[in-house]
């Protein structure tokens, strides 16, 4: 089985009820959070996750409002959490990853890098994949956003769960997704602001018709998309079931 939780389902832009891009996905051992920003720490601890057992954290790309979190989440497992821990914790991420780590060491202090249990740092090129656990694959496709930007796919014997991360349309992606049990995709802006670097709904419902999507969640709301017939947009290209997650929104694939 796999669980998500939409930790975060905003943007970079203040919301009332939208923290930054956070989403929490669990199988067969693994706590995954895909993406850590501004509001995740006191999000994770709102919807009753278990953020100190947290075993891996994966980056898709390097704009503050994916990964500005990270420090204090790094610090509240060693000062906010009933034990300080001591388990690894596995941080994987695009090509520089590791250089954007030591920046945040040289503003913040050593212990980013060093936190006082062991930070694993993984960095994918596109097309790679890393075994997180038995049974548990994540892999990467580059997308069009920034120059580093991934989406991944979680794989597991119950099934796929697909996270676009930041992206403008891309039929490369669609056939990538293929087939996915839950496309988490970005919905960043209407039709009328429509950019080759994110999607709109009707765009989104497009890479979910190309993907055959069993399910398509649609994340990464920016105030004005809200505004519009989200999911009237969406069906003019993509027939299956759609849901706007909001923050704490959950969902099980192989239940």
């Amino acid at each position: 089985m796999i669980s998500l939780v939409t930790v975060g389902t905003g943007t970079v832009a203040p919301h009332p009820t939208r923290s930054a891009p956070a989403h929490w996905v669990e199988a067969d051992g693994v706590r995954l959070l895909l993406d850590c920003g501004p509001g995740t720490c006191h999000r994770l601890a709102s919807h009753g996750l278990p953020w100190p057992d947290l075993t891996h954290i994966a980056l898709t790309h390097f704009h503050p409002d994916h990964y500005s979190e990270l420090p204090a989440l790094l610090f509240a497992m060693k000062y906010g959490a009933a034990r300080p821990r001591t388990a690894p914790l596995d941080l994987v991420g695009p090509v520089g990853t590791r250089a954007k780590l030591d920046a945040l060491a040289a503003a913040f202090g050593p212990w980013v890098t060093a936190p006082g249990f062991a930070l694993r740092i993984a960095e994918l090129e596109p097309g790679t994949s890393i075994a997180l656990a038995d049974g548990v694959v994540l892999d990467c496709l580059r997308v069009p956003h920034t120059d580093e930007s991934l989406a991944y796919r979680v794989s597991t014997p119950a099934g796929r769960l697909v996270y676009t991360g930041d992206t403008g349309p891309s039929e490369a992606l669609g056939d990538w997704a293929r087939g996915c049990d839950i496309l988490l995709a970005e919905c960043s802006l209407p039709e009328a602001m429509a950019l080759d670097i994110h999607l709109t709904p009707r765009s989104a419902g497009a890479l979910a018709k190309r993907s055959r999507a069993k399910r398509l969640v649609l994340t990464h709301l920016y105030p004005p998309v809200e505004q519009v017939d989200i999911l009237g947009e969406v069906s003019r290209e993509y027939d299956g079931p759609t849901t706007v997650a909001e923050d704490g929104s959950r969902f099980v694939i192989g239940s």
